[in-house]
């Protein structure tokens, strides 16, 4: 039979052995390097930036030719009546007009 002392000294070398091994196990993998994105992926990604400021349709029909390789469509010219209605609204809202007096100056605007 094994001494009192003896047999403690065992349990302390074989926990010893089995913590020593546990603790050598590999440390956590470092963070993954950032993946590169497809090729498609970064097309979207600058469409997406050269498309700021548009909305509804004409950013679909940009991001459409965009994501496609096309020349983006030229912008569409005013009528000469459109491009009129612009300059009155625009001078309407600067002198703040609203109402009756809006609705005379617009008239009044758009005929001359």
């Amino acid at each position: 039979m094994l001494s009192r002392t003896s047999q403690l000294a065992s349990a302390i070398v074989l926990s010893a052995c089995f913590f020593g091994a546990y603790a050598q196990t590999p440390a956590a993998p470092a963070a993954a390097p950032a993946k590169t994105p497809t090729p498609q992926q970064q097309r979207m990604a600058d469409c997406n930036k050269s498309a700021t400021g548009k909305t509804g349709d004409d950013r679909k029909t940009y991001m459409s030719s965009c994501l496609k390789g096309e020349a983006p469509a030229p912008a569409k010219q005013l009528t000469p009546q459109q491009q009129k209605m612009k300059d009155c609204n625009a001078t309407a809202g600067e002198q703040k007009l609203t109402g009756d007096k809006r609705k005379t100056f617009m008239s009044t605007c758009l005929k001359g």
